[in-house]
């Protein structure tokens, strides 16, 4: 989870092939209307968000049911927003890796990438993101370093919450 600009798809990736994982890119479930309203420069609002958050938490279920376990690379910036991707499978742990970043480094990594979400919407982002909070389970990493780093400290902290 973390803003636009964070890596979240990279550690994403890299924490599913580590672990055996299917991943689910978050920005492939938005419907169209959310793709088109954010390239315009609008921010999502909590009406455009839930269906794709409801439409994040059926896939795990769907891949649940199939008795694989899930990655998802999402925003979820929200405690009410992860409330809805933790009802995909309700009893089962959702661990949340919320990658961070200097805003100076965000803006930068958006300007260099092609994709719908402009930087000028990493502003909104920030100010409607809540930090993990009581009864999610989750760390926050610092995403400046280097991916690999990056995803050490990711890869260490599940293995760690998958042991105990």
């Amino acid at each position: 989870m973390g803003v636009s600009g964070t890596g979240k798809t990279t550690i994403g990736q890299a924490l599913a092939e580590e672990f055996g994982l299917r991943l689910a890119e978050g920005d492939a479930f938005h419907p169209q209307a959310n793709i088109d309203k954010m390239s315009a420069g609008i921010p999502l609002d909590d009406d455009d968000r839930r269906p794709w958050l409801e439409a994040l938490a059926a896939w795990t279920a769907e891949q649940h049911a199939q008795g694989v376990s899930t990655v998802v690379a999402c925003s979820a910036l929200k405690h009410s927003y992860r409330d809805i991707l933790r009802s995909g499978v309700p009893g089962e742990p959702t661990l949340f890796v919320h990658l961070t970043g200097t805003p100076a480094v965000l803006r930068d990594r958006m300007a260099k990438r092609q994709h719908f979400m402009p930087a000028s919407l990493l502003d909104s982002q920030l100010a409607t993101l809540e930090p993990l909070g009581e009864g999610e389970d989750g760390v926050e990493i610092d995403n400046d370093p280097p991916v690999a780093e990056v995803t050490a400290a990711a890869v260490g902290w599940l293995r760690s919450r998958l042991r105990g």
